[in-house]
């Protein structure tokens, strides 16, 4: 038998005797050697697939950017209108507070409410604070519910109402009550009726009682308030369709529809919500038209019967 050495320096041949079935089962040596592969592009190695997928082309972008911006038109107004429904409950809350703190006095004062503007004349003294001069601004430290008004003894701004709305013109006139009006013309007074239907003012040094209105789920206690000067400014009061000692003489409006187109009102039962406005009228007397202004009044009859004590 032929002993085959396996060497890359000699080479296999007839000439040599040898013959190649005897070596049918062996493995020439150049088959261990690894032949050089056939290199790919970079696009098509792997990396250079996922390299190729996360790139965006100009039309993709385009795509993707149009999207967005219907998604931001779609959302953003849903947005806004969740924004100035939270202000509204703000509002409605600060509302409540006060007529809670007017409670609370009416337990403790005999079963009245507090004076909407005492010795009014004199112009002195509001629900929501007092000063020492009229061209002076209200000190909301003073007012008569103050004591009621919890930790922060002070009327809360409503924050629809921002400072800015509120005009330099008359800057005392009624600061302070956070734009906030009273009924002071049935609830802020105590009345005394005529047979001809008028009303007389008793006394504006107390409130009227408790127990003299009749429906207090439908007579108004506070609203959102302003004045239309020559632009809008705090006003204290939440001033009826027609005065009470003057029938026939019709008020210029104080009720500002600030949320959109919404006031909100609170009742003398303690529940509060939002009105629309259905009227509005200018005297002439002032400046301003009140209408561009959202300042009206609402409810379908054109009466006193949401604010009077009958």
């Amino acid at each position: 038998m032929i002993r085959v050495t396996r060497s890359l320096s000699v080479p296999f041949s007839r000439a040599a005797g040898f013959s190649p079935r005897g070596l049918a089962g062996l493995r020439p040596p150049f088959q261990d050697i690894e032949r050089p592969r056939k290199l790919k592009h970079a696009a098509q190695t792997p990396r250079g697939l996922a390299m190729r997928r996360a790139a965006f082309t100009i039309i993709e972008l385009l795509v993707v950017m149009g999207i967005l911006a219907l998604l931001a038109a779609i959302l953003l107004p849903g947005v806004s209108a969740a924004r100035e429904h939270a202000k509204a409950l703000m509002c409605r809350s600060n509302i409540g507070q006060i007529m809670l703190a007017n409670d609370y006095y009416a337990d403790e004062n005999g079963g009245v409410y507090c004076p909407g503007a005492a010795r009014f004349r004199k112009n002195l003294h509001r629900w929501h604070g007092a000063r020492n001069e009229v061209n002076e601004p209200f000190d909301s430290k003073s007012g008569p519910l103050v004591p009621y008004l919890g930790p922060e003894a002070a009327v809360r701004q409503c924050p629809v109402f921002a400072a800015k709305e509120i005009g330099a013109e008359g800057g005392s006139f009624e600061r302070g009550n956070g734009g906030y009006g009273y009924n002071n013309a049935f609830v802020g007074v105590q009345l005394t009726q005529l047979a001809s239907g008028e009303y007389l003012v008793s006394t504006d040094l107390a409130g009227t009682w408790k127990s003299r209105i009749k429906r207090p789920a439908d007579t108004v206690m506070f609203t959102d308030s302003a004045f239309a000067g020559s632009r809008l400014i705090e006003y204290s009061f939440a001033e009826p369709r027609f005065h009470p000692q003057y029938p026939t003489f019709r008020m210029d409006p104080s009720i500002h529809f600030r949320h959109r187109e919404s006031a909100n009102v609170g009742w003398c039962d303690g529940h509060v919500d939002a009105r629309r406005r259905t009227f509005t009228w200018s005297s002439g007397i002032y400046r301003s038209d009140p209408d561009p202004f959202d300042v009206g009044w609402f409810g379908e009859t054109d009466d006193n019967g949401l604010f009077d004590l009958k």
